[in-house]
């Protein structure tokens, strides 16, 4: 199949006859670099395309050392991530989506299996800083200071890393030999680990290990509660604990039927992880319908695969032993779920409440300067830091998203951020390109290409345990998954403009080089602009009175 390149009827050069010199440009071309919309859609500000042109060519090495300057876990990411980079693929307006995920877990598990380490970049700079939380936003901070020389210690108050990733993403998803080996490269690289040690006093502790700067990353391991009447609530469970239970091998006897009352991912995973662990019947109960519910609708269609079931539409009102009252909602014009009257009766051996999560935030309310919004998280400014000079935030504790992403990403800013400040200065942001959507390809002749499927074990094998149900790509697989990318906005050197030009005026600098223009040679009549697939190449007006240099370069 071919597709149509995109572009409008706008002549694209005016020629003007100047004495003695022959035609003059009006425009000239012009190498740019545009944003991607995987790149820009990354919450952890993944280089994504360039990363994806060392694996299309086999160069793993290279592609895993580019992409883990910005996310030092990619078998976790690849694994866990909801990979917002895909729903913004340009791919998927011609066939699907690349599935950029893939690859990442891809590298990632390559590098653990070839014991892959990178040095720390700066000398030591002599300057200290305490993290509070092991968990990904923890992890991402600590990586990306101490590759800069910075000395990093975490204190976690619980008895292994990873927080959330370890006590909360059920082993099914994330085999925990992957997470610890990834955490282990970021220990290796000089990070301090002090595990069961909770933090009460955050000022003292600072100065007790003599801190220059604090990141809190404390994650959100508080189960929030409903008020429901209950006779007997012996049998009712929080999701968050139940998950980090099972982790710890004191899983509690659930029975043979579970209700789940939620609608988020956390409920989806206590309901698989309840059929795991022996509950014939796993039920989930949520207010609104799958139209407005939190969960992603993958982890709906996996939960909905293993036999799990879900009532939409339903709130319990009341616990009496095994039996629970219901009533059936319905939504209302602005999305709400609203009651309707009409009850109902559940029964079943255990509750899980899955409603979600709250920071245990406490012992930073004594800190005169740190502030709090009206929902418990913590205020921080643009550069990440509280009102506490030296104290920055980030991850589930200030305002945003909630995922594994979003607070690596965090991590990663706020490292930059206090690596200023630790120097005396101010991290100023720098203005993004401009986004390449589908509409700015030029994309005359691309064929189908299927995509890479990562195999998933069969629903009722994988109830049957906590093995992780899906598998990843050969290396086969990723380097075809990997030349899916269209490359948006930058040039992959695919040598349409060198063919093109009808002058001869686009010399090739070799090998990952690019290209320059000969402006001796060029007119200016745009072939090389409409030729290039990805858009990365514009068509600039000339200046006026301007002497063009001979065989100017250009930028790529």
């Amino acid at each position: 199949m071919t597709y149509p390149k995109h572009t409008d009827m706008t002549p694209r050069v005016e020629l003007t006859s100047v004495t003695g010199a022959g035609p003059r440009r009006s425009k000239r071309p012009v190498y740019v670099d545009l944003l991607p919309p995987c790149n820009a859609a990354c919450p952890a500000g993944e280089d994504i395309q360039a990363w994806m042109a060392h694996a299309q060519a086999g160069n793993f090495r290279a592609a895993w050392e580019t992409l883990v300057r910005d996310n030092p876990m990619p078998a976790i990411h690849g694994r866990v991530c909801y990979h917002p980079c895909e729903s913004h693929c340009n791919r998927a307006e011609l066939d699907s989506t690349v599935g950029i995920h893939a690859v990442e877990r891809f590298l990632g598990d390559k590098a653990i299996e070839g014991g892959w380490t990178l040095p720390v970049d700066m000398p030591p700079s002599g300057k200290r800083v305490l993290i509070v939380g092991a968990g990904p936003s923890g992890l991402s901070a600590a990586y990306h200071l101490v590759r800069r020389g910075h000395a990093v210690e975490i204190h976690d108050a619980g008895p292994l890393p990873g927080g959330m990733l370890h006590f909360g993403i059920p082993a099914y998803r994330l085999p925990r030999d992957i997470l610890m080996r990834e955490i282990a490269r970021i220990e290796a690289l000089g990070v301090k680990l002090v595990l069961n040690h909770k933090v009460e006093d955050l000022l003292a502790e600072k100065r007790a290990g003599n801190f220059d700067a604090v990141f809190v990353a404390i994650g959100a391991h508080l189960s929030r509660h409903v008020d429901i009447p209950a006779r007997d609530a012996a049998r009712v469970f929080d999701a968050v604990s139940l998950l980090s239970d099972v982790e710890q091998g004191t899983t509690p006897l659930l029975g043979r039927r579970v209700i789940i009352y939620g609608g988020g991912n956390t409920a989806m995973d206590a309901a698989r992880t309840a059929k795991r662990l022996g509950a014939n019947d796993a039920l989930i109960v949520y207010r609104r319908d799958r139209e407005h519910m939190s969960a992603h609708g993958f982890e709906a269609d996996e939960a909905l695969a293993e036999g799990i079931k879900i009532k939409w539409l339903t709130t319990i009102t009341a616990i009496d032993a095994s039996a629970l009252t219901v009533e059936r909602m319905r939504i209302d014009e602005h999305g709400h779920p609203q009651p309707t009257g009409q009850f109902e009766t559940l029964h079943a051996d255990a509750v899980v409440l899955a409603l979600g999560q709250d920071a245990d935030s406490q012992f930073l309310r004594q800190i005169p300067g740190i502030e709090f919004q009206a929902d418990g998280t913590m205020i921080v400014g643009p550069n990440m830091m509280t009102g506490e000079a030296g104290i920055f935030g980030g991850g589930d504790l200030v305002p945003g998203e909630r995922s594994v992403t979003v607070a690596t990403g965090h991590g990663k800013k706020a490292a930059a951020h206090i690596d200023a400040w630790l120097n005396g200065l101010v991290r100023e942001s720098v203005p993004k390109h401009p986004i390449a959507d589908f509409a700015l390809l030029n994309l005359l002749i691309y064929s189908d290409a299927e995509p890479s499927r990562q195999n998933e074990r069969s629903a009722a094998d994988r109830i049957q345990s906590f093995d992780e149900v899906v598998s990843g790509l050969s290396e086969r697989e990723a380097v075809h998954e990997a030349k899916r990318c269209l490359s948006c906005g930058n040039c992959f050197e695919c040598d349409n403009c060198l063919a093109a030009c009808p002058e001869d005026a686009i010399v090739k600098l070799g090998p990952n080089q690019g290209y320059r223009v000969d402006f001796e040679r060029c007119t200016g009549c745009a072939v090389c602009f409409d030729q290039c697939p990805s858009h990365a190449i514009d068509m600039f007006a000339e200046p006026s009175g301007a002497v063009l240099p001979d065989m100017a370069e250009v930028p790529r």
